[in-house]
């Protein structure tokens, strides 16, 4: 198990996949990456995943089946959808199934590294809220 926060990446284009992992490796967190949905079921780093950055368009099961085999499975990993076309339509299915966010890939890394900032801040305030109690 990983110690520090785990974020997993999953992009089908691995020249994009390390560029977004180097970018968060650059704030100290701890990331995999992953080049299918199935590849990332597959493995054994789901339980330790924190949040997802998840490519909408992906070979096989797409971004937002896997979102919905998570969700039916129980497991609420926060996501967050990166997508090189601007689909308003697929963008607002992917918030009404619980996305934390969809960025165009011109969005660049200051705004994702944001936003998985905020994630892991709203983990830690649950995580200490949740302390101490049976």
């Amino acid at each position: 198990m990983h110690e520090v926060p785990l974020v997993a990446v999953i992009e089908a284009d691995n020249s994009v996949g390390w560029a977004v992992a180097k970018a968060i490796r650059s704030v100290g967190i701890g990331v995999d990456v992953f080049a299918s949905a199935e590849q990332f079921v597959r493995s054994d780093q789901m339980p330790s995943t924190v949040c997802l950055v998840l490519d909408v368009n992906l070979p096989g099961m797409s971004g937002m089946q896997l979102q919905s085999h998570l969700a039916s499975a129980g497991r609420h990993i926060p996501i967050i959808f990166i997508t090189a076309s601007a689909d308003e339509r697929a963008r607002a299915l992917a918030l009404e199934l619980g996305a934390v966010n969809v960025l165009d890939e011109t969005s660049g890394y200051k705004t994702l590294l944001k936003e998985i900032g905020l994630i892991l801040k709203r983990r830690e305030r649950t995580n200490v809220h949740t302390q101490g109690r049976p």
